[in-house]
């Protein structure tokens, strides 16, 4: 419900679609740009650590990551729908915030090839994550919802990131 202090945002076709791109190529930039970076260790430094049984198989990584953009992506565009960035600028600022966590951890973990320094990095970057998704919830459900995969991939890649680093001293 939109009470009188507030103004109905209200984006034309043409400005809807051009949101969504702007929404897609930025989630793109930062999976490139994450990649990129993974690509420098994945081959070389990643396969040296031991890892826990419950590792997934590498190949299981590009299409879960390619997805779970998607979703961010989507779920950020639906927020920005309702209320605009001005509308909705904590939510927004928390959004920028996990994205920004997220592209760092690719540079720590596997950069910097730091497992310590990769979860220092992950578990804020999770509860960034699950306060994400509701405040996006409270705007609209769907966009929340959209958020709850990323947020347990996320999960499970902070017990992975935990075994590897107590797995590698």
């Amino acid at each position: 419900m939109i009470n009188s202090t507030e103004t109905v945002f209200r984006p034309n076709h043409r400005t809807r679609v051009f949101a969504l791109i702007a929404f897609m190529v930025l989630c793109l930039i930062i999976s490139a740009a994450g990649g990129a970076v993974t690509a420098t260790s994945v081959n070389d430094w990643y396969p040296t650590l031991q890892k826990p049984f419950f590792n997934p198989p590498n190949w299981l990584f590009g299409p879960a990551w390619s997805l779970i953009y998607f979703l961010i992506a989507f779920s950020g565009w639906r927020v920005w729908l309702k209320r605009g960035i001005d509308g909705a600028k904590g939510p927004f600022a928390v959004y920028a915030a996990q994205l920004t966590l997220n592209l760092l951890w690719s540079f720590l973990f596997f950069g910097a090839q730091s497992p310590l320094l990769g979860l220092i990095d992950i578990v804020p970057l999770l509860i960034l994550i699950i306060i994400n998704c509701a405040m996006f919830w409270r705007i609209d459900q769907l966009a929340g919802m959209l958020l709850v995969p990323y947020a347990l991939w996320v999960g499970f890649a902070t017990l992975l990131n935990g075994a590897i680093y107590f797995l590698n001293p």
